[in-house]
């Protein structure tokens, strides 16, 4: 069904080619795991021929944003339910693509603020959305010729995030810190998130894996070569030991101190 969805799509003007991504690309998805659909296009898109292909696979009308209709990063696209199954349309610029690709080949990323990302969301997630996807619909061969580009990670983009989460980590432990005297567990569990986010960057990078975005993230780190051993157990437990004392507060970034060390250890040159 999704292998003729994604032929319709491909004969929209703007579309330039789909591929499936999400957990059903990777085939770690639960029975009731939506269907991502990315929708690779240049302006302009015909979103009111989408709009119509969406009434009739659905049997009703359904909302179809414009381009940046949910945000700067996660861009635009729709919700659908066809026959029964969840099934997203998500929009992906392939210029923007391209130049993302370029910017992680010299070592550069950026982290956008997005809702529903609560890390950020990483800009060489769109490379590796592509990277990791399951092709549906090239009619051009544009997206196979990027995805097999994209099969190599850039070694500048590896160095880049170890060298970001060799400071953003301790320094988010540090500042965490502050919040000890006063209880504020919120506030440290806030610095845990983010340091243990760039933890989960850095051993990605380090294997030369990509990684798409925040949820399940540390148990696929915890599989990752370098990281230590039980690093997921280890990273959860910081936040099922969170409590609202100051001597509690204290031992768990005590222990999260240790966890980042073995981690940059790893990860630094010439570690592990």
């Amino acid at each position: 069904m999704m292998a003729a969805i994604a032929s319709r799509l491909a004969g929209v003007e703007g579309v330039v080619g789909v591929s499936l991504g999400g957990s059903r690309a990777r085939r770690v998805h639960r029975p009731d795991s939506d269907v991502d659909l990315g929708l690779y296009y240049r302006p302009p898109l015909d979103t009111e021929a989408l709009r119509r292909l969406a009434a009739e696979l659905t049997g009703e009308r359904v909302e179809v944003t414009e381009p940046g209709g949910w945000g700067p990063w996660v861009d635009g696209g729709a919700w659908l339910t066809v026959a029964g199954v969840r099934v997203d349309w998500i929009f992906r610029d392939m210029d923007r693509v391209r130049r993302i690709w370029e910017e992680c080949r010299a070592g550069r990323f950026e982290v956008g603020v997005q809702s529903g990302h609560p890390l950020g969301v990483y800009s060489h997630s769109y490379v590796g959305e592509l990277a990791l996807g399951q092709l549906l619909a090239d009619p051009a061969g544009e997206l196979a010729e990027l995805r097999d580009a994209f099969r190599d990670y850039p070694a500048p983009l590896r160095r880049a995030l170890v060298e970001h989460a060799g400071f953003e980590a301790p320094f988010a432990l540090s500042v965490a810190r502050k919040g000890v005297g006063a209880g504020d567990a919120s506030y440290v569990a806030g610095c845990l998130f983010r340091a243990v986010g760039v933890l989960a960057q850095a051993l990605h990078a380090a294997a030369g894996s990509w990684l798409l975005n925040e949820k399940g993230a540390v148990a696929e780190a915890g599989r990752l070569p370098g990281a230590p051993p039980d690093f997921a157990d280890r990273a959860h437990a910081l936040f099922a030991l969170l409590d609202a004392t100051p001597a509690g507060l204290a031992t768990v970034l005590d222990a999260a101190d240790r966890l980042v060390s073995e981690v940059l250890e790893g990860v630094s040159p010439g570690g592990g």
